[in-house]
């Protein structure tokens, strides 16, 4: 926990995806009052758990498995209602023709891993065994390594791979099947899908807390009028194209809406029937 009187820590991915809610913020167009710490999703979730960050977007997962420990921070998260474009499975046989085959998993998202899990079990009726490896490696054509039949891919990476495969190329790195995770969990359940959200510790102050929700909310909403700009920059970071940036930016929702908390609620209530996650309640940070 941070001590008194100190600068309060920020946690951020430092994938494209966040750009829209950061973007404002390192530009200084929105001012904050916090240190922002860089992180993969779970690097975040290890802090926020163990209370070396005050504020953080965290996976959901993260956020079901402490929930007493956590207040969301409202209307903020990353979601999709269809195609994520950015959390893939990449095969070289179907995913039903996968069972007792290795599947490499990421190391870096809990909440994608644990879709996937569900995946297998109820839409494709495999059962892979899953290899934890690097998820966002940058040099594709060197994805091979590891002796396995797919593999599941996160953040820019799959962004990369994602968009060759969409420009017409039949296989990318061996991999001649790709199921998008978000696109897979709409057509199973008809939700949208909540894959990260942002969090307080309930020690933090709730002053401090309210003051970093509205700067990342008014970060969010200079962001998401300024997707062009965001586009460039995203463009420039992982060698994708603009447009497909700009398309992929533009496809993805940093609200927390009725709609999506029906989505992020379901996709906890499997967990629970599972026995991965306890079950419990959603609490908000208090409004100002």
């Amino acid at each position: 926990m941070t001590m008194p009187n100190a600068p309060l820590r920020l946690g951020r991915i430092p994938y494209i995806n966040c750009y829209p809610v950061y973007g404002a913020v390192d530009r200084g167009i929105v001012p904050l009052t916090a240190t922002v710490v860089d992180g993969v999703p779970t690097a975040l979730n290890r802090q926020m758990a163990a209370g070396t960050l005050d504020v953080s977007v965290i996976s959901a997962v993260e956020y079901a498995r402490d929930a007493k420990r956590y207040l969301l921070l409202p209307d903020l998260a990353i979601s999709c209602d269809g195609p994520v474009r950015s959390v893939s499975l990449f095969s070289k046989r179907p995913a039903g023709e996968l069972t007792g085959r290795r599947v490499l998993v990421s190391r870096s998202s809990m909440t994608s891993v644990a879709l996937l899990e569900l995946l297998f079990e109820h839409v494709w009726g495999a059962r892979p065994t899953f290899v934890p490896a690097n998820a966002e490696i940058s040099d594709i054509e060197h994805f091979g390594g590891e002796e396995h039949d797919a593999r599941l891919v996160i953040g820019d990476a799959a962004l990369l791979l994602w968009s060759r495969l969409r420009d017409g190329e039949t296989s990318v790195a061996g991999y001649r099947h790709a199921y998008d995770l978000g696109d897979e969990w709409k057509q199973w359940t008809g939700l949208p899908f909540v894959f990260a959200v942002w969090v307080a510790q309930r020690t933090t102050p709730v002053e401090a807390s309210l003051g970093l929700h509205a700067s990342l909310i008014a970060s969010r909403d200079w962001g998401l009028q300024h997707l062009d700009v965001l586009a460039e920059q995203a463009a420039s970071t992982t060698g994708v194209r603009t447009s497909t940036c700009l398309e992929y930016l533009s496809g993805l929702d940093y609200g927390l809406s009725y709609h999506h908390l029906a989505g992020l609620t379901e996709f906890f209530r499997r967990l629970v029937v599972a026995g991965r996650v306890p079950n419990g309640s959603l609490a908000f940070l208090p409004a100002a």
